[in-house]
């Protein structure tokens, strides 16, 4: 299952340039599944994180109470988002 998303990551990296925030955002979001699905594993594109969450992050213009609640949970068992 984990060499899916390696390889999708490859082929994304060379694209990275001509990507929309919007490409990007989803983007992001297959990082986090591949980091809770394969925590032992390294994303092919962990170098482009701060990218691929700001342009995330671009998408919603504040975050919504639910989005803020998960943030905090998140925070407090110590899961890098």
């Amino acid at each position: 299952d984990s060499q899916f998303f390696v390889a999708l990551a490859a082929a994304s990296a060379d694209r990275m340039s001509n990507m929309s925030d919007k490409a990007r955002s989803q983007l992001y979001l297959v990082s986090l599944h591949f980091q809770l699905e394969w925590p032992d594993l390294s994303f092919p594109l962990s170098h482009c994180h701060q990218r691929l969450q700001s342009a995330y992050q671009s998408q919603e213009p504040a975050p919504s109470r639910l989005q803020q609640d998960v943030a905090a949970a998140l925070d407090r068992v110590g899961w890098a988002h």
